[in-house]
């Protein structure tokens, strides 16, 4: 996962300097030394350590930080604040054109993942209410047109394509006039990339740039190359100039050194980040949140983001009403279990928690049980779901051998539903429910429901 051996580093430092009442010159540059050890093991650039490093030894040998009553907390501050701003400072959105179609254009070498990665910001910015069209301008790699409508059809998204000429002016000039007359406000072009960066693909690209006027052009980079993928970015952005940085493949990347150097060095931000093979699997880059998670101090917001993305309203609200009415079964704990799937594995969605996830880093989580779960309640008929009482030893052995459990698992999961039923009756209570609500600050839901159940 992204930043973990750099995240693990700075989560022991952290840890240290709280511990302390009081903090010297000499912990304060024990503590540097090892920030800085910890961002060069994480591939970040030399240069930009020993300037990162330096600016944080200026604020921290403040005497206000050293004379403070809790000096370390306030170091970790700085900290926080400098990774924020190496990481890009605020978050940087995509550019729309107040007179559509925009227009993005999406560059990269082979391999990168730009074509996954516009079907992935085409579904994205549906969400915001846009109605994008893909283009197919990667005219050399074999597949690549099939690719992207592939990508196309599983999402629902437009795909414009012209298999008769290799000429991409011509198919970004047509494809303008399909997005004009079908009321396309977004345009996201494929461009082709080639192994290593070369003449003749800036050519292409510089040449694609003053046809079509694109409003955004995004550098799509695979951050698994590392430093590789810095000089990548300043490369393209030199020759071709870019507006924003893709950074793919986050996921597996447990250094993350490109994403702490590469604003740095191109003055770019990040836009998004890749997060997973599934469609669905790329964020908005926000860079006090991604400081956040380095640090083990969690990110609440995105996971509200994530929760308001996969969550379906009407649904909460039905659940809701069969909460108060004391009325949660198996149906319900299936459509959940569906729901919080949406969101990604479980463990990475433990992680955004502040004070869960650094605290169970070392704890596996087995998102197979969850597969398990729903083959077991997809086993049941209509009314054992409704009515679990009902499972006795003969329908018990039938609904494992239907899902491919046994009888003792099926057994241990009915004991935790039974426990999950107990704490939802238990929830129902107003003043119960009040509480919850308030410390959950969801301001949206009415409290003052559950009172009647008192």
């Amino acid at each position: 996962m992204a930043f973990e051996g750099l995240s693990n580093r700075l989560q022991e430092i952290t840890r240290k300097l709280r511990g302390k009442a009081r903090i010297n010159e000499s912990d304060l540059k024990e503590v540097l030394r090892e920030v800085k050890l910890a961002l060069l093991e994480a591939d970040v650039n030399y240069k930009i350590v020993k300037d990162f490093v330096k600016v944080i030894e200026e604020k921290a040998l403040g005497q206000d930080v050293l004379k403070s009553l809790t000096p370390g907390q306030q170091v970790i501050k700085i900290v926080r604040d400098e990774l924020t701003n190496l990481l890009g400072g605020e978050e940087s959105k995509i550019n729309f054109t107040p007179n559509p179609p925009t227009v993005i254009m999406l560059v990269g070498l082979q391999g990168s993942g730009k074509t996954t990665t516009a079907g992935k910001i085409a579904s994205r910015i549906r969400k915001q209410g846009k109605k994008p069209l893909l283009v197919a301008c990667d005219v050399y790699r074999p597949a690549a047109i099939k690719q992207l409508q592939v990508v196309g059809k599983s999402l629902d998204i437009s795909v414009y394509a012209n298999e008769q000429t290799k000429d991409v002016n011509l198919i970004a000039k047509q494809a303008m006039n399909v997005a004009i007359s079908k009321l396309n406000d977004v345009i996201i072009i494929d461009t082709a990339g080639r192994l290593q960066i070369d003449e003749a693909l800036m050519n292409e690209l510089k040449d694609l740039k003053k046809n079509v006027k694109p409003h955004e052009i995004m550098l799509v980079v695979d951050s698994m190359t590392g430093q590789d993928a810095v000089n990548i970015a300043d490369t393209f952005n030199k020759d071709l100039g870019i507006d924003g940085i893709v950074l793919t493949k986050l996921d597996g990347d447990t250094r993350g050194g490109a994403a702490l150097s590469v604003k740095s060095i191109t003055g770019k931000p990040i836009k998004f980040i890749g997060t997973g093979e599934k469609l669905s699997d790329i964020e908005e880059f926000y860079p006090d949140r991604m400081a956040s998670r380095i640090l083990g101090m969690g990110d609440i917001l995105s996971m509200i983001d994530k929760a308001e993305e996969n969550f379906d309203l009407e649904q909460a609200e039905a659940l809701e009403k069969r909460i108060r009415k004391q009325k949660f079964d198996l149906d319900d704990y299936l459509n959940q279990l569906r729901q919080i799937k949406k969101m990604g594995s479980f463990s990475s969605i433990l992680k955004l928690i502040p004070g869960i996830g650094s605290k169970l880093k070392d704890i596996k989580v087995d998102d197979g049980e969850f597969v398990r779960i729903e083959a077991m309640i997809c086993s049941m008929t209509k009314e054992e779901r409704r009515n679990p009482n009902i499972l006795n030893g003969s329908r018990r052995l039938r609904i494992a051998n239907g899902s491919g459990t046994t009888v003792p698992e099926l057994n241990r999961f009915m004991k935790s539903f039974e426990m999950t039923q107990k704490m939802m009756k238990e929830m129902s209570s107003g003043k119960k429910m009040n509480k919850m609500l308030k410390s959950l600050k969801l301001n949206d839901i009415d409290a003052s429901k559950f009172e009647d159940l008192k």
